[in-house]
């Protein structure tokens, strides 16, 4: 956020010898090719496979059925006993039964579904009760597979073997997105002076945006570009990054072009695709005279204009090699300063800085809240309620208004 800062804190001013042949020679010569069907997984690090069921039978069954599998087995009589495992320890498959005492199978599953830790950890959920209803709410709640006993040996085999397929599949997209997110976390600790700065964001748009009415999805999209917003200044020479000074034009135009270079970086990455908007938009102007593709108004996506503004208050407050820290109430005349001018969403501005004055918004020396915990944050904010449509004192609407954020990033090209 280093070019925003500057404008906020003083200048205001993106066999036969053919070449088949050979082929198969080398692949013959590698030794034979893995089945399709077999399992996946890293050397050393087998899948494994949690058992629920209650019935100590009904677990020495798929115990034995999995016996001549490479799984590591765990086994949980009660829904709590799983639960703690999920916790503790890192499971790649489930097996449960529909009816189990205390919480249901269905009930279960959607615990570990709504859970951000656990929601891609496949299901397989087993009954002996016979009826389209049970299997559409075994699915409905997040179940991944559904069988109905007796079971059969192989059925299970293959079933429980395809799941771990896809779920090592998933484990790889994952590990390239924590790789991006390793990168976004480098290029922050470039600087000593930014150190936390991400986490700030991120903490400081989830709020505005909770405040805001948005969907839970729209929540994710701005914890993420809190992370990966400024990734594309990974690109930008550390001469022009920390330089004690205002930038030549020449200069300005490499720290314009972090945008789109941080959209480049990110845009294979399917996951990613919402949060496209955030990072190549978020230094766009309500009035159009920002970049780098001058959208003005709600041409702006609504994510990237939340994100920016919380961006703007943490360069504003926090030491930078070209600045001292502003308070504040500093950084809030700044925004609202900036609102009038036209360059900040004035609705968006006034939400935050009624949540900044209420005591909403966090200093920059603690520590931002993690994902998994924005149940606390909800709460600490107001009722559900009052939360989704105004804060106590002030109204805010749902900025129904506003255009949500795009499933892809649908911003024009420079």
């Amino acid at each position: 956020m280093l070019e925003v800062s500057r404008e906020a804190s003083g200048t205001m001013a993106a066999g036969n010898g053919k070449p088949a042949d050979r082929r198969l020679a080398v692949s013959q010569a590698d030794g034979p090719a893995v089945p399709w069907d077999e399992p996946f997984f890293e050397t050393g690090s087998p899948p494994t496979v949690l058992i629920l069921d209650q019935a100590d039978v009904n677990r020495h069954l798929l115990r034995a059925m999995l016996k001549s599998e490479p799984y590591i087995i765990r086994e949980a009589r009660r829904a709590p006993e799983a639960l703690e495992m999920l916790a503790r320890e890192k499971i790649d498959l489930v097996v449960l039964d529909l009816m189990m005492p205390g919480m249901s199978g269905p009930e279960f599953c959607r615990t570990i579904k709504t859970d951000r830790r656990t929601q891609l950890v496949p299901v397989l959920m087993l009954t002996n009760m016979h009826g389209v209803e049970n299997e559409v709410a075994g699915i409905a709640s997040g179940a991944d597979e559904f069988l109905i006993k007796p079971l059969h040996p192989a059925v299970v085999r293959t079933r429980i073997r395809a799941m771990l397929r896809s779920k090592a599949a998933i484990d790889s997209l994952e590990q390239v997105e924590s790789i991006l997110f390793a990168l976004a976390q480098a290029v922050e600790h470039r600087d000593t002076y930014t150190a936390g700065h991400c986490e700030r964001l991120a903490w400081y748009s989830v709020l505005m945006g909770m405040t805001s009415g948005l969907s839970r999805r729209d929540l994710l999209v701005l914890h993420r570009g809190g992370f990966l917003h400024d990734i594309g200044k990974i690109s930008v020479p550390d001469t022009i990054l920390h330089k004690n000074g205002p930038l030549t034009e020449q200069e300005w135009i490499v720290m314009r072009s972090h945008p789109l270079k941080g959209e480049e970086i990110c845009r294979p990455m399917k996951t990613l695709q919402p949060v496209l908007p955030v990072i190549r938009s978020h230094h766009e102007r309500w009035d159009g005279s920002g970049y780098p593709d001058g959208l003005r108004g709600q041409e702006i996506p609504l994510v990237a204009r939340i994100l920016q503004i919380a961006d703007i208050y943490d360069a504003l407050t926090t030491v930078r090699p070209y600045k001292a820290a502003c308070t504040p109430a500093a950084a809030l005349k700044t925004l609202e300063e900036e609102s009038a001018r036209g360059w900040r969403d004035p609705e968006l501005v006034e939400v935050f800085c009624h949540l900044q004055r209420q005591g909403q918004i966090p200093s920059a020396g603690e520590s931002a809240v993690e994902w998994p915990q924005l149940d606390l944050l909800r709460q600490s904010i107001a009722t559900a309620d009052s939360m989704a449509t105004c804060l106590p004192g002030r109204h805010f609407p749902r900025l129904r208004h506003q255009k949500p954020c795009p499933a892809q990033g649908l911003a024009k090209e420079a």
